[in-house]
Protein backbone atom coordinates (compact mmCIF):
# COMPACT_ATOMS: atom_id res chain seq x y z
CA UNK A 1 0.00 0.00 0.00
CA UNK A 2 1.42 3.46 -0.82
CA UNK A 3 1.01 6.04 1.56
CA UNK A 4 1.91 9.61 1.02
CA UNK A 5 2.66 11.57 4.48
CA UNK A 6 2.39 15.54 4.36
CA UNK A 7 3.81 17.79 6.15
CA UNK A 8 4.64 21.69 7.01
CA UNK A 9 2.12 23.35 6.38
CA UNK A 10 0.35 26.55 8.39
CA UNK A 11 -0.15 29.92 9.06
CA UNK A 12 2.24 32.56 7.24
CA UNK A 13 2.48 36.13 6.47
CA UNK A 14 2.36 37.72 3.14
CA UNK A 15 6.12 37.60 1.88
CA UNK A 16 6.85 34.57 4.51
CA UNK A 17 8.24 31.05 3.61
CA UNK A 18 6.66 27.68 4.11
CA UNK A 19 8.23 24.39 3.22
CA UNK A 20 6.04 21.38 2.40
CA UNK A 21 7.85 18.09 2.62
CA UNK A 22 5.92 14.70 1.33
CA UNK A 23 7.75 11.50 2.13
CA UNK A 24 5.79 8.20 0.12
CA UNK A 25 5.99 4.48 1.31
CA UNK A 26 5.70 1.65 0.53
CA UNK A 27 6.20 1.44 -3.34
CA UNK A 28 8.69 -1.04 -5.28
CA UNK A 29 9.51 1.67 -7.93
CA UNK A 30 10.67 4.97 -7.88
CA UNK A 31 7.92 7.24 -9.07
CA UNK A 32 8.01 8.99 -12.74
CA UNK A 33 6.96 12.34 -11.25
CA UNK A 34 6.18 13.77 -7.91
CA UNK A 35 4.41 16.94 -7.52
CA UNK A 36 1.82 19.31 -5.69
CA UNK A 37 -1.44 20.56 -6.52
CA UNK A 38 -3.51 22.96 -4.26
CA UNK A 39 -7.63 23.64 -4.42
CA UNK A 40 -8.23 27.09 -2.69
CA UNK A 41 -12.34 27.52 -1.94
CA UNK A 42 -14.52 27.25 -4.56
CA UNK A 43 -11.61 26.45 -6.67
CA UNK A 44 -10.59 23.37 -8.52
CA UNK A 45 -7.61 21.79 -7.97
CA UNK A 46 -4.85 22.77 -9.54
CA UNK A 47 -1.21 21.87 -10.56
CA UNK A 48 1.48 23.95 -8.72
CA UNK A 49 4.92 21.99 -9.47
CA UNK A 50 6.28 18.71 -10.90
CA UNK A 51 9.40 16.78 -10.69
CA UNK A 52 9.97 14.06 -12.95
CA UNK A 53 12.53 10.84 -11.43
CA UNK A 54 15.18 12.53 -13.97
CA UNK A 55 14.52 16.19 -11.87
CA UNK A 56 12.67 18.16 -14.72
CA UNK A 57 10.65 20.35 -13.16
CA UNK A 58 7.58 22.12 -14.46
CA UNK A 59 5.59 24.99 -12.68
CA UNK A 60 2.57 26.47 -12.94
CA UNK A 61 3.29 30.38 -13.83
CA UNK A 62 2.02 31.81 -10.50
CA UNK A 63 4.41 30.60 -8.40
CA UNK A 64 7.54 30.52 -11.04
CA UNK A 65 10.41 32.13 -9.21
CA UNK A 66 8.86 31.87 -6.21
CA UNK A 67 8.53 28.39 -5.49
CA UNK A 68 11.11 25.03 -5.85
CA UNK A 69 10.04 21.68 -5.70
CA UNK A 70 12.85 18.97 -5.43
CA UNK A 71 12.93 15.39 -4.46
CA UNK A 72 15.11 12.48 -2.86
CA UNK A 73 14.75 9.62 -5.02
CA UNK A 74 16.49 7.43 -2.30
CA UNK A 75 13.79 8.35 0.62
CA UNK A 76 11.50 8.69 -1.92
CA UNK A 77 10.64 12.79 -0.66
CA UNK A 78 9.66 15.62 -2.17
CA UNK A 79 9.76 19.21 -1.21
CA UNK A 80 8.27 22.41 -2.13
CA UNK A 81 10.08 25.50 -0.65
CA UNK A 82 7.35 28.46 -0.91
CA UNK A 83 9.14 32.10 -0.64
CA UNK A 84 7.66 35.62 -1.42
CA UNK A 85 3.98 33.78 -0.56
CA UNK A 86 1.14 35.91 -1.24
CA UNK A 87 -2.42 35.79 -0.01
CA UNK A 88 -3.51 34.24 -3.43
CA UNK A 89 -1.61 30.97 -2.53
CA UNK A 90 -3.73 30.05 0.72
CA UNK A 91 -4.88 26.63 -0.23
CA UNK A 92 -5.09 22.62 1.27
CA UNK A 93 -1.81 21.48 -0.77
CA UNK A 94 -1.68 18.35 -2.07
CA UNK A 95 1.27 15.54 -2.53
CA UNK A 96 1.29 14.02 -5.90
CA UNK A 97 2.83 10.84 -6.82
CA UNK A 98 2.82 8.68 -10.26
CA UNK A 99 3.39 5.66 -11.79
CA UNK A 100 3.96 4.75 -15.43
CA UNK A 101 3.66 1.12 -15.55
CA UNK A 102 3.32 -2.34 -17.91
CA UNK A 103 2.84 -2.83 -20.88
CA UNK A 104 0.17 -0.46 -21.68
CA UNK A 105 2.23 2.17 -20.24
CA UNK A 106 -0.62 2.59 -17.38
CA UNK A 107 -0.72 5.75 -15.03
CA UNK A 108 -1.48 4.79 -10.96
CA UNK A 109 -1.75 7.92 -8.85
CA UNK A 110 -1.73 8.41 -5.50
CA UNK A 111 -2.65 11.47 -3.28
CA UNK A 112 -1.91 12.91 0.24
CA UNK A 113 -4.19 14.00 2.77
CA UNK A 114 -3.65 17.15 2.52
CA UNK A 115 -1.89 20.56 4.41
CA UNK A 116 -3.55 23.69 4.88
CA UNK A 117 -1.37 27.00 3.36
CA UNK A 118 -2.86 30.04 4.76
CA UNK A 119 -0.77 33.18 3.91
CA UNK A 120 -2.91 36.42 5.84
CA UNK A 121 -1.50 39.66 7.51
Amino acid sequence: QVQLVESGGGLVQPGGSLRLSCAASGSSFSFNAMGWYRQAPGKKRESVAVITNNGITNYTDSVKGRFTISRDNAKNTVYLQMNSLKPEDTAVYFCNAALIRGWNLKRIDYWGQGTQVTVSS
